[in-house]
């Protein structure tokens, strides 16, 4: 039986790994992908992480895996099919096997809600982004667009709006869904424009985004809109399936647990883009990656 398998291996399941393993502690780090890293190694440039200035996000996620490699961290690349809470250690089964453990870490990510259109994925990271906070500084005297009409659409517009020349909103309805207090706030901005009952019907550009091509649902014509950056606001899944059954998730899905990580059963941490919480960011996962650490070997100690 081991002490902790932590499930997920992006920033918050190797920040997790390398303090429980410098806390001594039997572990083990689960992973579905190919590769270590999460949304990470998706992201072109990182610009606010400390210490690592103008880092590809790539190149971050691997040096966050080779330093759990350094410390001896024991990886296996196997789906978690379900997680079963025996009380006193939970059980973790795959396709192939069960593995047991006196707690668990669910650091399994999430994932942004994609339009689906085409450009889309093939210029992610390269003027296709789905954070304002982590890339808009990238778009400094530049326009952008952004899609989507709720709370996040509508505060990514507002930050956006700080730095640059230009700001679209894109909705596909006549009325925004967003709280009335950001509305009010986006209407006074002079540089953003809201261009209501349009979608996105494609993305375009050459080695990067340079326009979107647009669809008036209302007369049906479409057009094409000159940008350097489209945000794509329309959702965010956190990855939590393996536990809905298991604790009570909030109407986002996801998990509701304090700063240090713990859930309401006992020995399950939640760690990083699953746990509840105002600010999602490769920082804040690995933070929450160190504090679920110390919480499972308190909890592992008692």
């Amino acid at each position: 039986m081991y002490d902790l398998i932590i499930i997920g291996s992006g920033p918050a399941g190797l920040s997790a790994a390398v303090y429980a393993i410098r806390a001594g502690l039997h572990i083990l780090v689960m992973e579905s992908n190919a590769m270590s890293g999460g949304q990470v190694l998706n992201t072109y440039e990182v610009d606010n992480y400390l210490g690592m200035p103008g880092s590809d996000g790539f190149t971050m996620g691997m040096a966050f895996r080779a330093h759990a490699d350094k410390l001896g961290v024991e990886f296996k690349n196997a789906r978690v099919m379900s997680l079963e809470d025996k009380g006193s250690y939970k059980v973790i089964h795959t396709r192939k096997e069960s593995l047991e453990a006196k707690a668990v870490i669910l650091a399994t990510g999430a994932h942004h809600a994609q339009l689906g259109v085409p450009g889309e994925t093939e210029f992610a990271g390269r003027g296709v982004s789905y954070c304002a906070t982590c890339d808009g500084a990238f778009f400094r005297g530049r326009t952008v667009a952004v899609v989507g009409g709720g709370d996040v659409a509508l505060e990514d517009a507002i930050y956006l709006a700080r730095s640059c020349e230009k700001v679209y909103l894109i909705h596909r309805r006549d009325e925004l869904r967003g709280a009335r207090i950001l509305q009010e706030e986006l209407s006074g901005l002079s540089n953003v424009e809201i261009l209501y009952s349009h979608t996105v019907q494609q993305i375009k550009g050459k080695d990067g985004v340079e326009a979107l091509e647009l669809l008036d649902v209302k007369s049906g014509e479409s057009r094409e809109l000159p940008v350097d950056g489209v945000f794509i606001a329309v959702g965010i899944h956190p990855n939590t399936e393996l536990v809905k059954d298991l604790t009570a998730c909030d109407d986002g899905g996801y998990v509701p647990a304090g700063e240090d990580c713990a859930t309401d059963i006992p020995g399950l941490f939640a760690a990083g883009d699953v746990r509840r919480k105002p600010l999602r960011q490769i920082v804040t996962a690995v933070s929450d990656g160190a504090n679920a650490a110390v919480s499972a070997e308190n909890y592992c100690r008692k």
